[in-house]
């Protein structure tokens, strides 16, 4: 008799860690991380405290102000714009009224017309599935204006059928300001800046960055790729999206993959959505 309870026992716990979701298992990575940053928070802020006089002016004095200087150059021209493309008409170009207006432009115009945006704003909606238990939805708002700036809002929002505890979901909230760094007809590339948030068990916010590139290589095609990269409680939250979009006038349908990582879980997933411009 006491082998036999022993054997439930045992089943018992098996079921119990067998049945846990992935979604579950991406909270409890995420929140399992919390103690650790505080820690070498600690930790860094003690260093800090003992080396910052001596350590304070290392660059300066080693490298010198002018080597600073170039670097700060450099970097900016290549997050933003460098002298030798201000001629370019890249440097210029105009947000299309929608992508394929005419039988050349993309994302972006060298005319300017009447029927030319200042402010152009995009919708879309996806759905995304893994297998018949997790699956999604990826809503997304994004406004460009003055030509080379623009705000993303971003939800997506998980489900996974659990076969003993029901339903387990969790939404992810993201906002980015970005910069289109490549403005031609044929391709765009940008950048952005901004902070995430995760509901549920984690209920924390987090800095996220994103980089983005969307190819017109033949009407009424076009293939994007996005990825975004949030840091919560130390651990990362990685999403990459590879799209094939078919543009219809002020309309797009949208197939493709998304890959997402939060905390040690993976969730690799089909994509079928559409969007539209306004």
């Amino acid at each position: 008799m006491k082998t036999v309870l022993f054997f439930v026992f045992i089943l018992f716990l098996t079921q119990g860690s067998i049945a846990q979701s992935k979604i579950k298992k991406a909270e409890e990575s995420l929140n399992n991380n919390t103690e650790s940053v505080s820690e070498s928070e600690n930790n860094i802020t003690y260093f800090n405290n003992n080396d910052s006089s001596s350590n304070g002016n290392f660059f300066a004095d080693v490298f010198g102000e002018l080597f600073i200087q170039i670097f700060a150059y450099t970097v900016y021209g290549i997050a933003f714009e460098s002298p030798f493309e201000t001629n370019n008409s890249g440097s210029y170009a105009f947000v299309s009224k929608f992508p394929y207006n005419n039988s050349t432009q993309g994302q972006y115009t060298y005319e300017w017309n009447e029927d030319t945006p200042i402010i152009r704003t995009t919708f879309s909606a996806r759905y995304i599935s893994e297998n018949s238990r997790i699956n999604g939805t990826h809503l997304n708002l994004d406004t460009r204006f003055l030509k080379r700036f623009g705000f993303e809002a971003n939800y997506l929002q998980l489900w996974e059928k659990n076969p003993y505890f029901g339903t387990d979901n969790l939404a992810m909230y993201t906002a980015l300001a970005k910069y289109y760094r490549v403005r031609t007809e044929k391709f765009n590339l940008w950048w952005g800046l901004g902070a995430s948030y995760i509901d549920g068990d984690v209920n924390d916010f987090g800095f996220t960055y994103g980089l983005g590139a969307e190819l017109f290589f033949a009407r009424p095609l076009s293939l994007e790729a996005i990825f975004n990269q949030s840091l919560i409680n130390g651990e990362t939250v990685n999403k990459f999206d590879g799209l094939l979009n078919y543009h219809l006038k002020n309309y797009k349908v949208t197939g493709g993959y998304e890959h997402i990582r939060i905390g040690n879980q993976n969730f690799s997933t089909l994509v079928l959505g559409a969007g539209i411009f306004f």
